[in-house]
């Protein structure tokens, strides 16, 4: 998911802009600015850009996940449902409030199974959280459908997903909140940043005073301003929104080529009739970041994940064996290995993952290959690396 792949003229002049003026942090300072806000402006052009009515800029992805769920008052003991495919980040945002990650299986969409999400819910359960994994989504109707039947909140993660859409709505919008991530290996990046996005006005008051220490920001005295609630600091700095002002404004040429090249090696794969490819909801489409592909066994993709590799194809990704992004390898979740005690309701509630098995998902994770799509190819590179593919494929089947 590689903007940092594409860094040029528009990045360093909004970087220049802010060092010029000398102001770092997005909130005061307003006589040295020079009418320069880039944390501001680059919340615009999200909303904007994902046609959705409020976006609060944070400091990561993983905050934006915390504090979605704090604005949909998700708390201790309370439930959230989740994927068992994911990054390390999505659980680690729901035990940060005191609330309990409920993992379940995924389907061919690689993201949440729909009948697996009726099974976990229970009394506890305050919010459905689909995570779009490598730029694609989960069956959003359904998820929604059950959220409004059981009176729960449903959380995007876009965090991987920028840029793609579903019925005709960008991916985050289409929920009660959405959170996307900007670090050094997403589409758009800052660097390190996130955000929350949202059409409720009230979650997005309570996400500018949550996010910046409980402040109301009335008035021109940031010294005088009263704190109507509890908060913490997930600000983002004015060099990191700089730079993500930037990218934002060419996400729509960063899905193009993401697409042509994508589009390339899925054509090239397709002579197989033992590959598959990940199931995208009708009426979805994906943000192209990812190629994801089902080989017929383990093995095989194990195979070919391994000659892959051998071979120069760099960015391909066998996540059954992977330490950060599958339940198999989570053992630090499993044990509860923090620095600090949690509640019993935590300890409790996470006791089912010392038994709970994931057949289901491993029977598509074990067979998957993710493969990430970069901008800075040339064709003839994507040409070339469709060859050494097909030809590792060939050699592995």
């Amino acid at each position: 998911m590689p903007g940092f792949e594409s860094f040029g003229a528009l990045e360093r002049k909004e970087v220049e802009d802010v060092l010029d003026n000398g102001v770092l942090m997005r909130y005061g300072f307003d006589a040295m600015r020079n009418g320069h806000y880039k944390a501001q402006s680059l919340e615009e052009e999200i909303q904007k850009t994902l046609e959705v009515n409020h976006a609060q800029l944070v400091t990561n992805g993983t905050a934006a996940v915390s504090v979605a769920l704090a604005l949909a008052g998700i708390g201790a003991g309370d439930e959230v449902i989740m994927p068992c495919f994911t990054f390390v980040a999505s659980f680690e945002a729901i035990m940060m409030l005191g609330a309990i990650p409920v993992l379940v299986d995924i389907d061919d969409t690689l993201t949440l199974n729909p009948e697996a999400v009726t099974k976990a819910i229970t009394n506890k359960t305050k919010a459905i959280m689909p995570v779009h994994m490598c730029g694609s989504m989960a069956n959003l109707d359904a998820l929604m459908t059950m959220a409004k039947d059981h009176n729960l909140k449903l959380i995007e993660d876009a965090c991987q997903a920028i840029g793609g859409t579903y019925k005709g709505k960008y991916l985050g919008t289409y929920g009660d909140l959405g959170c996307f991530s900007f670090d050094f290996v997403k589409t758009i990046t800052c660097g390190e940043g996130g955000a929350v996005v949202t059409n409720n006005a009230q979650y997005a008051k309570n996400a500018d005073l949550f996010t910046d220490h409980g402040h109301d920001h009335i008035g021109n005295d940031r010294g005088a301003e009263l704190h109507p609630y509890l908060g913490y600091n997930f600000r983002i700095s004015e060099l990191n929104a700089a730079v993500g002002l930037a990218q934002i404004r060419r996400l729509k040429d960063f899905i193009a080529i993401q697409k042509k090249n994508y589009t390339i090696l899925r054509e090239a794969l397709s002579v197989f009739p033992e590959v598959t490819f990940r199931t995208v909801p009708e009426g979805g489409e994906e943000s192209y970041a990812f190629l994801n592909f089902f080989l017929p066994d383990l093995d095989t993709a194990r195979k070919v994940s391994s000659t892959f590799k051998e071979t120069g194809v760099d960015a391909c990704f066998h996540y059954y064996d992977n330490n950060w992004h599958y339940i198999r390898k989570w053992e630090h979740l499993k044990d509860i290995k923090t620095l600090y005690p949690v509640s019993n309701d935590v300890k409790n509630g996470l006791a089912y993952l010392q038994t709970k098995t994931f057949e289901a998902s491993d029977h598509f994770i074990g067979r998957n290959i993710s493969c990430l799509i970069k901008l800075s190819w040339t064709e003839q590179q994507v040409r070339e690396r469709a060859q050494l593919m097909v030809d590792a494929i060939k050699q592995s089947l």
